[in-house]
């Protein structure tokens, strides 16, 4: 306790420092653009290390609270119940006095999330509430600290650019973006104006978005309108003229897709995005293309609850989290296997078990409801007394016409090697509806209707087609025999156009209730959303 005070104090001045070389007059801070040749001013390189030493000094206290709350998972999960309890006096059933997590779990039972939350809530990232904010701001300093660990050129000044209005880091910082080593306009909300700037700064090394489905929507609309943003960077629209960049765009965009962003920006080392679900497909896509050679790091897995996990490895695979024992408090439900009834009794982070697969349980302090959010992941290691986790499926997302239960993982790995046979064909993403939602199972088995947009495949033959069905029937028994019985028929696939899911995701986030980007929905619910992509079909 006494080393507390000194570190607030020292933390308190680095700040106080930095307001101050903030707060001088544009006169004072040279406005020319981050160039090599040119070299930094010195007060910005001042600014710059003023401002990574009061990161550096955060991101030093949250890993001591991560340490210790990780070695005493089961203490620190019995202190976010009562914060949590303590916060929620105010709810519908608030429990009241010294609560066990027997007495807890028996006062509370389990509850799901509807269909309807699946698709309009749940699937949004909401903005962090004050229990939530102290997992985001962890998982921000962290993740800053870790990727800065792991590229250490990346945060330079001027070397990183986000090119989407929402940012991957789950707590976005308030200071100047330039400080931090962002070349974006600071506070642009116009995608186009981001993009913009990105293309005229050829020496980024880290590339931003919100979600990996933003980002492919990013490229598909440099794709569209290659000519007129080099035009716009040729005729100095967002700053001063820059022909010979724009003779470079101009260059890189007529070598095709495969490596594009290396070739606009050379020294590019890795994009970083922000995991919610129903990105993986994304992620491939870009890795196989556009970014091809380029790592790939989330700082955070996030959920209709907040932060429900951090990555302090951006040298790993993308995809591994470790479940934090603080606030949110988040409970561990077993999938049951085959044969097996459903589990009722959740497990504490500490008691979770190696290899296994757990449901993601959160209780909501406003309304005092335990949630099972339908995410499951896998125990793939631990982390202290922690699990670390990677993200499997989403239970709401499954097919089902005759109790068939298809998740979202199996039919997307069954979809996945369909596509491997299309020749020159590239998974870019896809939804599923089941027949009845728009009555086309009229004088036929009920059966899925499959939308997929494709790269390298205009046109899909009925062979092609039929490649699904065959795929589905080797991996899921279940749904072989109730196509051998008829009961079932065939999945009918569809090829969508250019732009069909970018306008689903923004019928998504017109909802009243789904304020940000959402996740993809892999399975769609309702005839609106569906209708989308039925009128987009080119084959």
């Amino acid at each position: 306790m006494l080393l507390l005070p000194p570190l607030l104090l020292l933390l308190l001045l680095l700040g106080l420092l930095l307001l101050l070389l903030l707060k001088l007059p544009p006169s004072a801070v040279p406005r020319q653009r981050w160039s090599q040749r040119a070299g930094l001013s010195w007060l910005v390189g001042l600014q710059h290390r003023v401002a990574w030493g009061v990161l550096g000094w955060a991101a030093a206290w949250q890993q001591r609270k991560l340490e210790q709350s990780t070695r005493h998972a089961g203490q620190s999960q019995e202190q976010a119940l009562r914060r949590c309890l303590q916060g929620a006096q105010g709810a519908p059933r608030p429990l009241r006095g010294n609560i066990d997590m027997s007495t807890f779990r028996n006062r509370l039972p389990l509850t799901k999330a509807t269909q309807l939350q699946e698709e309009e809530s749940r699937t949004q990232l909401q903005p962090p509430t004050p229990k939530q904010y102290h997992a985001s701001l962890q998982a921000t300093l962290l993740g800053l600290a870790a990727l800065r660990k792991a590229h250490p050129e990346v945060l330079a000044p001027g070397g990183t650019a986000c090119v989407t209005p929402t940012s991957p880091w789950p707590c976005p910082f308030p200071w100047p973006g330039h400080v931090l080593g962002q070349a974006s306009p600071s506070g642009a909300r116009d995608p186009g104006a981001l993009l913009l700037e990105a293309l005229r700064s050829p020496w980024l090394r880290a590339l931003e978005a919100g979600t990996a489905v933003e980002l492919l929507d990013v490229f598909l609309c440099l794709e569209a309108n290659g000519k007129e943003l080099a035009d716009a960077v040729a005729a100095g629209n967002a700053g001063e003229p820059l022909p010979r960049r724009a003779d470079e765009l101009r260059a890189a965009l007529e070598q095709g897709p495969r490596g594009l962003a290396l070739r606009l920006w050379p020294k590019l080392q890795v994009v970083v995005t922000l995991d919610a679900g129903g990105q993986a497909e994304a992620v491939a896509a870009l890795a196989a293309l556009w970014c091809q050679g380029l790592d790939f790091f989330s700082p955070a897995y996030a959920a209709s609850g907040g932060v429900m996990g951090l990555s302090l490895w951006p040298e790993q695979p993308h995809g591994l989290y470790l479940l934090l024992p603080g606030a949110p408090f988040i409970e561990l439900l077993p999938i049951r296997e085959e044969a097996q009834e459903e589990a009722t009794s959740t497990l504490l982070l500490a008691e979770a078990q190696q290899g296994k697969e757990y449901e993601l349980v959160l209780t909501d302090h406003a309304s005092l409801t335990r949630c099972r959010l339908g995410d499951v992941v896998r125990v793939v290691g631990t982390y202290n007394q922690c699990p670390v986790v990677r993200f499997v499926c989403r239970l709401g997302q499954a097919l089902s016409v005759r109790g068939e239960d298809i998740g979202e993982d199996m039919f997307s790995e069954a979809l996945g090697q369909a596509v491997r046979q299309w020749p020159g064909a590239k998974l870019l993403d896809h939804s599923c509806v089941e027949s009845s939602i728009l009555d086309t199972s009229e004088g036929s088995a009920p059966h899925y209707e499959v939308f997929v947009e494709l790269r390298g495949l205009r046109n899909l033959s009925e062979e092609n087609r039929d490649k699904l069905d065959h795929c589905l029937q080797e991996a899921l028994p279940r749904y072989k025999s109730l196509r051998f019985r008829g009961s079932v028929g065939p999945a009918r696939v569809h090829l969508v156009g250019q732009g069909a899911f970018r306008a689903l995701r923004e019928a998504l986030t017109t909802s009243p209730s789904s304020p940000f980007p959402p996740e993809m929905p892999r399975v769609l619910r309702h005839r609106h959303l569906a209708q989308i992509l039925q009128g987009r079909v080119v084959s």
